[in-house]
């Protein structure tokens, strides 16, 4: 089910989705179709829980000569400080684990910011730096997090706008503590594309699945935009789709 968010002059498109599977599907459906219409397109991809159905059913499509990889580059939001692309938690480690060793994409094309540069500035900038190099981003997939954050960003004064080391919060640290074999591992500090560094994407795509994401689906796309709450920004994009199911948009006013 299609709807459109136009309150206030905001032009967002939402999908409405069955579950987690079906949002998977059609979140596969809309990259897909960035990736035929633009054989050398930039994708922004994303880690965690959110996008893992999504990358299963490209790697599907791509096993069934659906799609090609081998032009595409791709960009992540962000990296854990302090771990190596060895490290089985790192970011780096889950994209080649669930879409890069699977697909035809090029590794020299795949671009993660580098967790085991102990020079924040440099890393930083680095990434910054690809993101131009490769002129912009034209897809950017994002999850949303239990406090609103997108990528690293989390909660804040004010929004950061480029590509930058944060301090995680105690709540991102508990709801990543699951990844590791205790809470004591988990980093406390992570690089991150900033608000500026997304918001230039041509494309957003944002995925949200389940009913404990209900209340901060309506604060962030129904509420005030406020550092407070980082997807909110996500409201003044002149292109962005919202892919939820229904639990996720059951608080929602549509």
């Amino acid at each position: 089910m299609i709807f459109g968010h136009e309150d206030r002059g905001i032009d967002m498109k939402i999908f409405k989705t069955r579950d987690y599977a079906d949002m998977s599907r059609k979140a596969a459906n809309l990259i897909s179709a960035q990736i035929i219409l633009k054989p050398d397109c930039v994708l922004g991809l994303a880690t965690g829980s959110s996008p893992l159905g999504t990358y299963k059913q490209l790697v599907e499509w791509y096993k069934k000569e659906d799609l090609d990889f081998s032009k595409v580059s791709t960009v992540n939001l962000d990296e854990y400080r302090g771990l190596n692309k060895d490290n089985a938690q790192s970011y780096y480690y889950f994209m080649n684990e669930n879409l890069f060793s699977k697909v035809n994409i090029r590794k020299e094309a795949t671009f993660i910011p580098d967790g085991a540069d102990p020079n924040p500035e440099r890393a930083c900038a680095a990434h910054e730096e690809v993101i131009k190099r490769l002129g912009g981003i034209d897809l950017q997939l994002l999850g949303l997090g239990n406090n609103g954050h997108i990528g690293f960003n989390e909660p804040a004064d004010e929004f950061i706008k480029d590509t930058h080391c944060v301090n995680l919060t105690q709540s991102t640290i508990d709801a990543n503590s699951r990844f590791f074999e205790s809470i004591d591992e988990v980093p406390t500090q992570a690089y991150t594309m900033g608000i500026r560094s997304i918001m230039r994407a041509r494309k957003i795509l944002i995925i949200v699945s389940g009913e404990e994401k209900a209340d901060i689906v309506r604060e962030a796309f129904w509420g005030p935009v406020t550092p407070k709450v980082p997807a909110s920004i996500l409201q003044i994009h002149r292109d962005v789709t919202l892919v939820a199911d229904a639990a996720a948009l059951s608080k929602a006013p549509l």
